[in-house]
Parts: structure tokens; sequence; C-alpha cells
């Protein structure tokens, strides 16, 4: 069964944030799940393999890499259920047990052609000090009037839709993230048209944002 590949690159956030959540995973996994999907086919060609089956291998691999292991079983069937709502568990029949080989079998193939290289380091931990800080930052009318956080969030999580994550460096996808969610809603850091430098080369010196 396999999907365009495009339309299933675009969709894949969807698939990763929805199941994701509804397996319990944390932000984190979520975030490994969807760098090893992004960096397996950068590497291999988009019609080559189930795009599907490389998703729930993803998640199954993200777990243990996280730590945070998942059942296979209730990766089935929650992807069995976003594929087809309203859908019953499927039963521990002969259909089951292939599904569960093939996500095993894709996830040592995954790890081959990522040579075993499936540890990342996310933006998230990055966003949150530049977060509190620039909340002490401003005052506190410009912070409680504007969802700057909520925001900024929101466009981070939306960065794994495509390969970011792979192309640059955790604290520059944080810098990036925070300086347009300010944009958005126009709030200028306090004294920044004085400063000798921007604001966001506090945080990361060799970053340029034009």
């Amino acid at each position: 069964m396999l999907a365009g590949g495009e339309h299933w690159v675009e969709a894949s956030l969807a698939y990763f944030l929805l199941v994701g959540v509804k397996l319990g995973m944390q932000s984190i996994p979520i975030a490994t799940a969807c760098a090893i999907y992004h960096k397996f086919f950068c590497e291999i060609n988009l019609n080559a393999y189930d795009p599907y089956l490389v998703a729930m291998s993803s998640l199954y691999l993200a777990g243990k890499v996280e730590e945070q292991h998942l059942r296979t079983r209730d990766i089935i069937n929650v992807s069995n259920r976003y594929f087809h709502p309203g859908s019953e568990p499927l039963e521990l029949d002969s259909r089951f047990w292939v599904i569960r080989d093939s996500i095993v079998q894709c996830e040592l193939l995954v790890l081959r052609v990522l040579r075993f290289q499936v540890s990342f380091q996310h933006p998230h931990k990055y966003l949150l000090h530049y977060l509190i800080s620039l909340k002490n930052w401003l005052n506190r009318y410009s912070w409680q009037r504007t969802p700057i956080s909520i925001t900024a969030w929101a466009l981070l999580r939306d960065s794994y839709h495509g390969g970011l994550c792979l192309r640059f460096r955790a604290q520059h996808i944080a810098v990036a993230v925070l300086h347009l969610a300010l944009q958005v809603y126009g709030v200028e850091v306090p004294a920044e048209a004085e400063a000798e430098k921007p604001w966001w080369q506090i945080y990361t010196m060799d970053t340029e944002i034009p």
C-alpha cells in the first residue's frame, strides 16, 4: 500500500501529532519520530517503501531512543483507527502479526539506513530557556496580552512538518520561532534599538536573521 509520496510527507505531521498524543508520547519522542522519518526519506526514495509503515516504525524506534517505550500492538491499533476512524481494534490474527513483523523489520531497515544515528538534539529545551529569559525581559503587560509562548511552541511543532530539524542547529530553530512569534504580534524587545547587537545574539552568537 504505497501512498502518494509528496502528499504523505505533507500529512506526516498530522499523523505523528495525533497518533503520538493518543499513544501518550511526550513532545520530545514525537519530535524524534519526525526527525527519524524525515532523515530516512532523505536517504531513500520516497516511493521505495510504504511511508505509513516507516512512520509506525519511526514511532516505535523513537520510543526506544527517548526511553518512552511503546507496544507495537498499541501503535498498530491507534494507527489503524487514525486511518480508519471508528474501526475496532485488530484481532490477534495473521494480519496483525504480519503488520507487527513488518514494523519490527522496518525498524531494523531504518537503523541500517541511518547507520544507527538516531539521537537528535531538539530545540525544545533552548526555546524554554529563551522564553523564560524573554518573559523576565519584557514588561508584564506585553507578555500577558500576547500569546507569544503559545505561538512559539506551535511554530516549533509545525517546523517538524519538514526537515528543518535536520538542516539547522537546535538553538537557531528555537531563536527563529521566537523571533517570528514576536513579529506576529508586533512585540519589540526593550532597548533593542539602542543595543550593540540584536537580542537573539545574546542566546546564539552565530545567528543572523535578516
